[in-house]
């Protein structure tokens, strides 16, 4: 089981190691495309590696509403939950 705490862990790694965010602008209100620069292609890359985390495939549908990082935990918490 992952927890929440994990998670974040491993996406704050994420984001620094793939997209050279730094580490004191990642919190959970950081929203993704504005506070971190990302756009559309990372945040492909950044499905694909929580999916090799979890071992789950998640839907691209799943992350239509995702804004920000706490929307990112929220979202692969409650499905590694199910």
């Amino acid at each position: 089981m992952f927890s929440r705490e994990m998670i974040l862990e491993k996406l704050t790694g994420y984001l620094e190691d793939m997209f050279e965010v730094p580490r004191e602008n990642i919190t959970e209100a950081a929203l993704l495309y504005e506070d971190l620069d990302l756009d559309s292609i990372d945040a492909v890359d950044l499905v694909v590696k929580l999916q090799e985390l979890t071992g789950r495939k998640f839907k691209p549908e799943e992350f239509k509403t995702v804004r920000t990082v706490g929307d990112v935990l929220d979202r692969v918490h409650a499905l590694v939950a199910e």
